[in-house]
């Protein structure tokens, strides 16, 4: 069976490993233009441009699926189905169709729930204890297709939403290769999303990093570990100097001293209680250690360590955006 891919990295590159490795041929890549990068904003092609290259790939770059030239160089591969992941742009239904076996979807969670842009970082958001990947028949609507294979794995206590995704992508490429298998052999059997039990994961902003301190403790550790690495839990020191936060932990009243629980019980949310040895944070519900911070201009590094110079005070206020 020929295949075109289409995805984006990090969340495609080993599934389109894995396809190469397989009995299907792939007949080329579809991704997104190379873009500025670090620091110095220089143009660099991405590691799924960079494999396909590698591989001798027909790499196709549009900046829009709805390209005419694109639908064309890509009618020319003559694929025989479509493998999508992690695109980043909804394919018109002129694409869906172009592909006499279909287009299909590997989707990094349990449809229905999360449908959207930003799956992973939702399911741990919303303190899923389960997550998962699923491959889907692509139609066009937002991820609402009939599920061909769908596999759930647990979500770790202190997993982060990168660490989660590297987790999914190899599910993903076991599930990817098999649905094609399947597909390949007229063994594809569709199964219908429940829509009463859709939910959806919009796509993430810089805005999303931002932290609401009147939130419970509990809630805060889910939202950190959804933000990291991008685009990082962030708040204000009392200067208004931006301050990244990282591996979070609720606290339990008996894990505060006398002193701490009685500044809690008068201060607002975002009061340091501690911040000699760790950073503890009053919430609006219980309090959060921040186990790791990375200050302004700086890299990140252990809470400790960067406490040791910051002249900071227990009562000190740590706020939002500004």
């Amino acid at each position: 069976m020929r295949l075109a891919f289409f995805g984006s990295p990090p969340f495609a590159t080993p599934i389109l490993e894995r396809c190469l490795e397989g009995a299907h041929e792939v007949c080329g890549l579809v991704t997104g233009p190379d873009r500025p990068r670090g620091r110095g904003r220089a143009v660099e092609e991405s590691p799924l441009a960079a494999l396909a290259r590698e591989r001798g790939l027909a790499l196709l770059q549009p900046q829009s699926a709805r390209d005419e030239d694109f639908a064309a160089a890509l009618t020319t591969l003559a694929p025989e189905a479509l493998l999508v992941v992690s695109y980043g742009q909804i394919l018109p239904r002129t694409l869906l169709a172009l592909a006499p076996l279909g287009a299909l979807n590997v989707h990094a969670s349990l449809l229905p729930r999360h449908r959207g842009a930003s799956p992973v970082q939702a399911a741990l958001r919303a303190g899923d204890e389960h997550t998962g990947v699923c491959v889907q028949r692509m139609v066009f609507a937002l991820d609402e297709g009939d599920v061909v294979l769908a596999r759930s794995t647990p979500i770790g206590a202190e997993e982060t939403a990168g660490e989660l995704l590297t987790r999914l992508s190899a599910i993903g490429a076991d599930l990817a290769a098999e649905a094609l298998d399947l597909i390949a052999g007229g063994r594809a059997v569709f199964t219908p999303q429940e829509e009463a039990l859709a939910t959806y994961a919009p796509k993430l902003t810089k805005a999303d990093g931002v932290i609401d301190w009147s939130l419970a403790a509990v809630e805060l550790d889910r939202h950190v570990r959804s933000v990291t690495p991008w685009p990082g839990a962030r708040t204000r020191l009392p200067d208004g100097r931006p301050l990244g936060l990282a591996r979070p932990r609720p606290v339990t009243r008996e894990q505060l001293s006398a002193a701490e629980r009685a500044l809690a019980a008068e201060s607002p949310p975002g009061t340091l209680l501690r911040c000699t040895g760790s950073l503890i944070v009053h919430t609006g519900e219980g309090a959060l250690e921040v186990r790791e911070l990375t200050p302004a201009g700086k890299r990140t590094m252990p809470a400790e360590a960067w406490l040791r110079g910051a002249r900071l005070a227990a009562g000190a206020l740590l706020g939002g955006e500004r």
